[in-house]
């Protein structure tokens, strides 16, 4: 008895210091809650830095103008890719163009040159080529600039106006057939 009476009065005259020492260094739970706020609050930042960069990018726009000569005299510098479907391609294309469908562009860009080569029987673009890219409306290929963006090709247009401005702007011919 005597024992439990000295424990209890030195428990009890410790208890002061004791919850000092506690309320001094933060529990386990509340480092876990500031660590995983500084986290997502790095995670928020990240998120509004890409917004940020994604959204003040707008690829340069091209006009009929300014594609039709470059389907008259095709150089090896540039390239202009339909990002249609093969189907889709069928139908007709704008001469000089190479089809490079906008499902599998973003892996084919990761591809070697000589894989590259083998998959679509063209060679690769370079980083720093030209690379025009046009489909159906406009919508892919400005979608088709966002991803050649992405993997670091910097030389990179949109045909806007692409197939159905192309074919109108023709008189209805369907320029090459693929």
């Amino acid at each position: 008895m005597l024992r439990t009476a000295l424990f209890n009065t030195t428990r009890c005259a410790a208890c002061p210091a004791l919850l000092a020492r506690q309320a001094a260094r933060p529990s386990r739970q509340v480092f876990a809650r500031y660590e995983s706020s500084k986290a997502n609050d790095a995670l928020k930042a990240a998120r509004k830095a890409k917004d940020k960069l994604q959204k003040d990018w707008q690829g340069p726009v091209l006009t009929y103008e300014q594609v039709k000569p470059k389907t008259l005299s095709p150089s090896a510098d540039a390239y202009l890719i339909d990002v249609r479907e093969p189907d889709e391609v069928m139908q007709g294309s704008i001469p000089s163009s190479v089809n490079l469908p906008l499902s599998v562009l973003a892996n084919s860009l990761h591809l070697t040159p000589q894989a590259f080569k083998a998959q679509h029987g063209f060679e690769k673009p370079g980083k720093q080529q030209e690379v025009v890219f046009y489909c159906r409306s406009g919508m892919r290929s400005a979608s088709a600039c966002d991803i050649a963006r992405r993997n670091g090709y910097v030389n990179i247009l949109n045909y806007e106006g692409s197939w159905l401005e192309w074919t109108s702007r023709e008189g209805g011919s369907k320029g090459s057939t693929a």
